[in-house]
């Protein structure tokens, strides 16, 4: 069904009433492909409604650009179509009233999208669909323009839609990005992949019926067997850790089951690990442990007829739209106790990820941060590529890609965080900048009275550990200074008179991390013994005394004395 289609079904209804006012608005107006500026909103409305979303939001969809480029004001559309609508209207003429052309411009534009997902997520939902649209027709814009939408949209956009379980869109704005980001690589996969493509879908053409026949024998009716090919842009990252090797990506095209219920999906693993056996540490369970964003099947990966290996997702209904529609089927499909779909506003209190994106945010406000820095962790913090590692409770904590068991566990508790001591991966101790993977299992070691060090900024990821670690730094340095006013040290060394000492000094003093700051030789005629006094960039007594013991090995140091100045 279209825009078209309910326009025919309800001439006189809210959809109808906003077709013909936003074709008349936007009267005389072109696109850059030449073709009528309507085209746009019509099809940004039509994806909504793909989307299942609501009458209001498909509405708004409608008359997203009225205010931004016509003459029409909020205000006028309140007074035709009322408070909701209008307020999505402006949630989408706020967000493209700053463009990203710049640094500035992009930060200031996220700080409107994160104000726009913590009130209403379908004000986020109509922008997906209206970027999805321009991304489907950008090859009319000059080619500088295609690679920057290019560019924001793989690295926000894909990434906000991903985070919001829209597996759908994110693909196919990957896969559009992709082409502009990348041509000659995108041209590449194509030649390389289509020959693969199409043997792998003949092989699982060729063994669904007796797929099909193996569930129905042990008492299952499946409600689908489909395949799904992977995307072009997640397959060439894949392609990417796997040395270009295609052979070794097995879910080029898996073979996807949809059955009814939830105890079926687990029936059907048993079946089908009882018919073909299955890869080792290939068999992910996302039903007992969702992922971050809510995505939810079985996968496992088994050795098929012909000694193939085939790839198998395995959901509910309910599942697979979700995981198509995300967040969006999550609220549209949640049934009230009059069994009517639910509509109006699109909270987003039960996502977690939102909720820490909104207090991230206020985590900067008011402060004086530069815009790129602000930009960075943004993108590494909450649209960087995710990956999901679980507490020893079986709870899943969702981190940037490359995160470390210092970024988890800050993330858990700063108090956790300050005195992590040590961590164990799937019950094996690890480093403590040892990268983490998807489903590992993290257990922080505490220890009593620990302080974060310094050297953890050199590998965390995540801005919350980072500033953690940062302003215990600055807490330990005002103790210092409260309890010891002192910058430096002045080392007094009484040596005999040959060639090449101060070389050999100097050298040692830099082999134990220390800065020289000042090195005065009293040379002064008849001194039998001259005396050196070097400035050392250090008030800590211990490493200090460690070093005296060293510069006393030295041949020709008859003496050596040290005051903290």
């Amino acid at each position: 069904m279209s825009i078209k289609d309910i326009i025919k079904q309800d001439p006189q209804g809210m959809i109808a009433k906003a077709y013909l006012f936003a074709e008349k608005a936007h009267k005389g107006q072109k696109r850059k492909s030449g073709e009528p500026y309507f085209v746009h909103p019509l099809a940004t409305a039509n994806i909504l409604l793909d989307w299942k979303l609501d009458n209001a939001t498909i509405v708004a969809g409608l008359l997203h650009d009225t205010v931004e480029d016509t003459g029409i004001t909020i205000t006028d559309i309140k007074k035709e179509f009322g408070d909701e609508i209008a307020f999505l209207v402006d949630g989408m003429t706020k967000l493209g009233t700053i463009k990203y052309r710049g640094v500035e411009n992009k930060a200031e534009n996220m700080r409107k999208m994160i104000l726009a997902l913590s009130q209403d997520l379908r004000v986020v939902f109509i922008k997906l669909a209206d970027r999805l649209h321009n991304m489907r027709t950008l090859a009319a814009l000059p080619p500088a323009k295609q690679k920057r939408i290019a560019l924001e949209t793989d690295e926000i956009y894909a990434s906000l839609a991903y985070r919001l379980g829209m597996q759908n869109v994110t693909g196919e704005l990957q896969d559009l990005a992709f082409l502009y980001l990348n041509p000659k690589e995108y041209q590449w996969l194509l030649s390389t992949t289509k020959e693969q493509y199409e043997k792998r879908l003949a092989y699982l053409e060729k063994i669904k019926p007796e797929l099909n026949a193996l569930l129905e024998k042990n008492g299952i009716i499946p409600i689908q067997i489909d395949f799904r090919a992977k995307r072009y842009g997640s397959l060439y990252k894949k392609l990417l850790r796997h040395d270009m090797d295609i052979g070794k990506v097995y879910d080029l095209v898996a073979m996807r089951i949809i059955v009814g219920t939830i105890s079926e999906c687990y029936a059907v693993m048993g079946i089908l690990h009882e018919q073909w056996p299955p890869l080792p540490g290939r068999i992910k369970d996302y039903i007992a442990m969702p992922k971050p964003n809510a995505y939810r099947s079985l996968h496992t990966t088994l050795i098929g007829p012909e000694e193939k290996i085939i790839e198998f997702q395995i959901k509910t209904k309910e599942m697979h739209e979700e995981n198509e529609h995300g967040v969006a089927a999550h609220w549209i499909y949640k049934q009230n106790t009059s069994g009517k779909k639910v509509s109006g506003k699109v909270a987003a209190e039960d996502i977690a990820w939102v909720q820490q994106l909104q207090s991230w945010q206020e985590h900067f406000s008011g402060k004086q941060i530069d815009p790129d820095d602000f930009m960075n962790a943004m993108k590494i913090d909450f649209f960087k590529e995710r990956i999901f590692a679980i507490t020893p409770r079986g709870d899943a904590i969702d981190l940037p890609a490359g995160a470390t068991p210092v970024d988890f566990a800050y993330h858990i508790h700063s108090e956790i965080g300050d005195a992590c001591a040590g961590a164990k991966i799937n019950g094996t101790l690890v480093q403590l900048d040892h990268e983490l993977q998807s489903g590992d299992l993290v257990e922080i070691i505490m220890q009593k009275g620990k302080r974060p060090s310094e050297a953890w900024l050199q590998f965390v990821k995540t801005t919350v550990a980072r500033d953690h670690i940062r302003a215990s730094m600055r807490a330990k340095n005002k103790l210092i200074a409260s309890i010891a006013p002192f910058t430096h040290a002045e080392l007094k060394i009484a040596t005999e008179d040959r060639v090449g000492l101060i070389k050999d000094v100097s050298t040692t003093i830099a082999q134990n991390h220390m800065n020289i700051m000042a090195f005065h030789v009293d040379d002064s005629k008849g001194s039998r013994f001259p005396i050196s006094k070097v400035q050392i960039q250090s008030i800590d007594k211990s490493k200090i005394e460690k070093l005296i013991l060293k510069l006393r090995r030295i041949k020709g140091i008859k003496e050596i004395s040290y005051k903290l100045i």
